[in-house]
Formats: structure tokens, sequence, C-alpha cells
């Protein structure tokens, strides 16, 4: 299985599904005050360079943009569906996504993409901050762009348990849980959501990772969603602003944790991709 990784929590499976979709990564400044839309000519290089000819579903966690932003656009380039909130669904129509590719989910649902299964997860966003302050809201109606990054309201947050090749993969987005909600699901490898871990008290990361790792018990640990997505795929990698998150603390604790418990941990750098 191929694994390509660009960014947040953006991760293309095996050239056809795409998790959450986000390429263009405008500043912090157009974040705050200004609009934004997809760029076309980035997406257009991705696309080509990754070779995202055969994709067919792109599966979206929560409306933030820094997670569904370029979902309408590729998905018209490549033919592909969105799955999706109700928020999701009106992302695609702003984006004039034709209604027969936009797939309203449930949670709990499990969906059919070729040869994958995958479940949808009732999940929790991380705890607001100043930037982030929006959870629970939806977006009711067609979102088009050039459109301020807040209207991106979050939607309700969605974890992903896909199996594929006799293999299971749950990706879980956001530092957050509903407790019980992983029982007897097991994985060969968690994609973990650590923004916010460095904030944890004591008690929140230990009761994360019980929720988590401890539950599906990975033979391998991937982190999502400690890069920078202010800054452009086009320049060096950074780490979230220490404002926002610092990183290395987050990297930090979950190293000891996976020391400790004996579980491999892979950083995976955005445009790269594995074989897992």
């Amino acid at each position: 299985m191929k694994i390509t990784f660009f960014g947040t929590t953006t991760l293309l499976f095996d050239d056809q599904i795409f998790f959450d979709c986000h390429f263009t990564r405008p500043g912090l400044l157009k974040y705050i005050a200004g609009s934004g839309s997809t760029d076309k000519e980035l997406a257009d290089r991705l696309i080509k360079t990754h070779r995202i000819d055969r994709l067919k579903a792109i599966f979206v966690s929560h409306t933030h943009h820094d997670h569904v932003m370029d979902a309408p656009y590729v998905a018209n380039c490549t033919n592909a569906t969105i799955y999706g909130s109700l928020s999701a669904m009106n992302v695609g129509r702003g984006g004039n996504v034709p209604e027969d590719r936009l797939i309203r989910f449930e949670a709990g649902g499990t969906y059919a993409v070729g040869d994958y299964s995958i479940k949808v997860i009732k999940s929790v966003h991380s705890k607001p901050t100043a930037l982030n302050n929006d959870l629970g809201q939806e977006i009711t109606q067609p979102l088009t762009q050039p459109a301020r990054l807040r209207n991106y309201k979050e939607g309700g947050s969605y974890d992903f348990i896909v199996r594929a090749q006799g293999k299971t993969y749950v990706i879980r987005p956001s530092f957050n849980y509903i407790e019980g909600q992983l029982d007897g699901i097991k994985a060969d490898c968690l994609f973990l959501g650590i923004a916010g871990l460095a904030k944890a008290d004591i008690l929140t990361e230990r009761k994360f990772f019980e929720e988590t790792v401890e539950k599906v018990n990975p033979s391998l640990i991937i982190p999502l969603h400690w890069d920078n997505f202010f800054t452009s795929l086009d320049k060096p990698v950074k780490s979230m602003p220490s404002f926002v998150e610092k990183t290395n603390v987050a990297f930090h604790r979950l190293s000891l944790y996976c020391e400790k418990k004996g579980i491999p941990t892979v950083t995976q750098m955005p445009l790269t991709s594995i074989e897992l």
C-alpha cells in the first residue's frame, strides 16, 4: 500500500482515495483578514507529479479550510466523489461538484470504494483556540470561493477505519477522543493527530493515548497535524508557530510514550510516499 502525505492530515491511499484534501496553504494574515481560493496551478502540478489519475473518492474528516479547501477542485479534475458531512456537501456544491458525486456519510456507516472498505466513526475536534473557536457550527449554504477562511466551519469531526489488502488503518486527525469509540478495533497502522498534545495536561495525555493507541494496538504510529499549514508546500517544511503549538514538545511526548510501549513511530514528511 502506497500512502502519500501532503501535510496537515491529507493522506492519499494508493492514488485512489484521499482522506482530507488540502494543497493550498494561505498565510496566517490571509486566514485572519482575507479570503482564499484553491491554488489551481499548484493543485494541477501535484495531481500530475503524483499521478493522481485513478482517484475515486475524497473522505473529509471535518470542514475547516486546512482539511477540505481543495476537495471540490480536485474532485472536478479527477471525477472523484466527495464523502462527508452536510458541511462538506456544501463545500462541494460551492465548487460546482455534481450532486451525484456528493455523498453525505453517516457516523457508523461503512462505504465500499473499489477494494477499500471505509468505516466512518464520530469523533471530537481538538480543544478550541483563538484561531479555531467554531466547533459544532455547520456550513449551511454552498460555500463559493474566494471565501473567508473562517467561513470553513468545523461541521462535525470524524475518524476513519480503512480496510484494504488485508490490513487495517485507523485515521484520527484530531487530538481528542470519544471514550469507548474504538473498542474492539485493531489496526496495523494508526495515523494520529497530535496538534494539542504539547498543551495537554498529564491526565488528558494519558487518557488520549489509552483511548487511541492502547485500544487499537497498532504496529506503527504516524503522527498527523504537526506541520505549519500556513506555509506553502513549495517552501521548506516548518512546524506550527509556537504560540499555536510547540511541535517539538508534542513529538517528544509522543516519542516517550512509544518508547515506553515499544511501538515504532515514523514521521512522514509532506510530499513523500511510504509503502506499508
